[in-house]
């Protein structure tokens, strides 16, 4: 790493090390939804500030003027703290960096400013922040750096981004901490090291930095900055702090107070006047429309569940699971997200029977179908399975069985990162394995201490033998939409190639991660051919496995591809989706070679199909001296690929017309399943 990229990931590593050193996320949005206030998370450039500062204000009317008292002492403690102590308690991390004495101030008054602020009983994080008069030299800094780094759009509003982004921790962690008590929160602070607080950590350290793309986790590895190094300078800080430990468990009651604990209009008999029983009501927070429709979302039917003989089946209602779907409906209208993919969810909560089954009467298929609700999922100690429901007209019942570790580490020595789940669904009685519409199944992970995350894959039992099909990782979870059901857990796949070598410095990860991934694979004898070229059948492949995108209800008519061919289900989607066309309506060669910017192009269409609302900078091609070559059919991919990263030049050039080579493939791929 260069010491300009070691900068950047220097300077968010220490900002988001330090406030995790404090115990609380970047602003009272953020540590709002994770105490379960569930609302609409957006990237820090659509953030409603005025909106925040009515929350915070709202939240800090709870307090008692003594907790607002403990507040104020601890930001009094915190803000008399001196630049000696600072770099003293922080000395264990800041010993791997390379920061001048300027940029480690800008970065600890950085850490100042922003937990300070959230323990002051009035404004959230966010609108201090934007009002500091520190604001510009913070944002100057990270935009210089990012700059020279080569990492676009790396400002202070990323760094929010990462907290309570579209796609950051916030969201992440609502459905970890959405219904906990009030003693799982004080829990939750009073032991950092319980097993809910390392699922806390977890999140936090595997979701990515903006637009640099670096996991938590992966920055600090590449600085060499271990757990011990953040334990003991979170060790030193809370010895500084005395009264940190007494001010969050303030900010824990407030949140529980205001948002979280059931309330039901009550008379206190003891209120002046109050007469024969009349006095003060207690009435529950108003919701927004956006949290309205996160409430909706989510059905409660724990108490429907009933086991017998090691089996929980969920006896729901038809009436009351229809209102369910009707009132979601309503509650997207009134947000004016009507038409949009809606998922009702299920809550079974914890269920201790080793199987779970989940019958949808054909009465509940068609409500949702009508109400126009896309989605019904299931969701039970952290396994979540969401089922599109157009593509049935009948009742269907979902079987979800955990069966013993042995059924999958019998067949392998690979490091097992989950349970294992045999998932079943039947139709109208009948058992059924392929789906004209994905699956989308979320499995908790679970052992992953010492193993590369980059590396765990979904794997499905077939005949005895694995067949890995990927996924995505989504803080302790991976995702991964299947259509066809059968066994399936989660394997740290190490996949070593010995022919690598000259390609190791640019590609030898990235051919490591999308082997691991099942998106490709070597050409036997543990050799993988990285400058041997790619066919458009390979490239297919590659394409529609990385992605997920395999429907075996897909179907081609190209003459010269068999339908018993290996590349026949994936050439089918392909030109289902429009990412490859054939050579003429009924030839697709499948063996002929492709260039870069065939190659580019593929991709840009593919991640276009699954990211509609991603844009194309139509000058993005000029940065290349010979863009005049890039033919103008394909111009338009190539300049989203090259506008997103997706491929870079050499030297200043893109050679638009080279062959593709299966190490460059390997790449383009490893950066499609890493868009964002």
């Amino acid at each position: 790493m260069t010491l300009k990229k070691k900068l950047v990931v220097s300077t968010l590593a220490v900002s988001m090390a330090a406030v995790a050193v404090a115990g609380l996320p970047l602003s009272s949005k953020g540590l709002a939804a994770q105490f379960g206030i569930v609302g609409t998370a957006s990237a820090a450039t659509s953030v409603d500030f005025a909106s925040l500062k009515e929350r915070a204000t709202k939240l800090y009317s709870t307090l008692t003027d003594a907790d607002k008292q403990t507040l104020r002492d601890f930001r009094t403690e915190l803000q008399g703290l001196s630049r000696e102590q600072l770099e003293k308690d922080f000395a264990p991390v800041l010993a791997q960096l390379e920061l001048s004495d300027g940029q480690k101030s800008t970065l600890f008054d950085f850490y100042l400013e922003v937990v300070s602020s959230i323990y002051t009983p009035d404004l959230s994080a966010v609108t201090d922040i934007l009002k500091s008069p520190n604001y510009e030299a913070y944002q100057a800094l990270l935009k210089e750096i990012g700059k020279q780094a080569g990492v676009t759009d790396l400002s202070v509003e990323e760094v929010y981004s990462f907290i309570f982004g579209s796609n950051g921790v916030e969201q992440k962690l609502i459905n970890l901490l959405k219904g906990k008590s009030e003693t799982d929160l004080i829990d939750l602070i009073a032991h950092p090291n319980s097993e809910l607080a390392n699922k806390v950590k977890g999140i936090v350290l595997d979701s990515t930095i903006g637009s640099a793309n670096y996991s938590l986790r992966a920055s600090l590895a590449e600085l060499k900055i271990t757990k011990d190094m953040i334990s003991a300078t979170k060790n030193n800080v809370e010895s500084t702090l005395k009264n940190e430990k007494a001010a969050a468990l303030v900010l824990a009651k407030a949140y529980y107070n205001a948002y979280l604990k059931t309330s039901t209009p009550t008379t206190d008999p003891t209120t002046p006047g109050s007469g024969s029983g009349s006095g003060s009501i207690t009435t529950p927070p108003v919701l927004t429309v956006d949290q309205k429709l996160a409430a909706a979302a989510t059905y409660d039917v724990s108490k429907l569940v009933q086991v017998v003989d090691g089996k929980a089946t969920v006896k729901l209602v038809d009436t009351d699971t229809i209102n369910a779907l009707a009132n979601l409906a309503a509650a997207a209208k009134a947000a004016g997200k009507e038409g949009t993919a809606l998922t009702l969810t299920l809550n079974l909560g914890t269920i201790t029977a080793p199987t779970v089954e989940v019958p949808l009467s054909k009465a509940i298929v068609e409500a949702a179908k009508t109400n126009g609700i896309a989605n019904i999922a299931v969701t039970f100690n952290g396994v979540t399975v969401t089922i599109p429901v157009s593509q049935f007209s009948t009742a269907i019942a979902l079987t979800v069985t955990t069966a013993k570790p042995e059924v999958v580490t019998s067949v392998t020595k690979l490091k097992l990162a989950s349970d294992v789940y045999e998932f079943g669904l039947s139709v109208d009685g009948v058992a059924t394995s392929t789906f004209k519409q994905p699956i989308t199944i979320k499995l908790p992970l679970k052992n992953t201490d010492g193993l590369d995350k980059e590396l765990l894959s979904v794997a499905k039992l077939v005949y005895g033998s694995l067949q890995f099909q990927g996924g995505v990782l989504d803080g302790e979870f991976i995702v991964e939409p299947r259509d066809t059901f059968s066994s399936y857990a989660v394997l740290e796949n190490k996949v070593n190639f010995t022919d690598i070598a000259s390609v190791q410095a640019w590609a030898g990860k990235q051919i490591q991660v999308v082997a691991a991934k099942g998106a490709i694979e070597g050409v036997g004898e543990g050799k993988f051919a990285p400058k041997s070229n790619v066919t458009r059948a390979e490239f297919a492949k590659m394409l529609i496995r990385a992605l997920n995108l395999e429907n075996n209800s897909a179907v081609q008519s190209f003459n010269d591809v068999s339908s018993s061919a290996w590349y026949a289900p994936y050439v089918a989607v392909a030109a289902e989706k429009g990412i490859i066309t054939g050579r003429s309506a009924d030839k697709f060669d499948p063996n002929a070679t492709i260039t870069r910017a065939e190659m580019a192009t593929m991709i840009s269409r593919a991640v276009k199909s699954i990211h509609p609302a991603a844009t194309t900078n139509v000058t993005a091609i000029s940065q290349f001296s010979d863009a005049a070559k890039i033919s103008a059919s394909l111009r338009d991919g190539v300049a989203f690929a090259a506008d997103h990263n997706l491929v870079i030049g050499n030297a200043g050039k893109f050679n638009p017309n080279d062959t593709a080579t299966r190490a460059e493939a390997a790449v383009i791929i490893y950066r499609t399943i890493n868009f964002k």
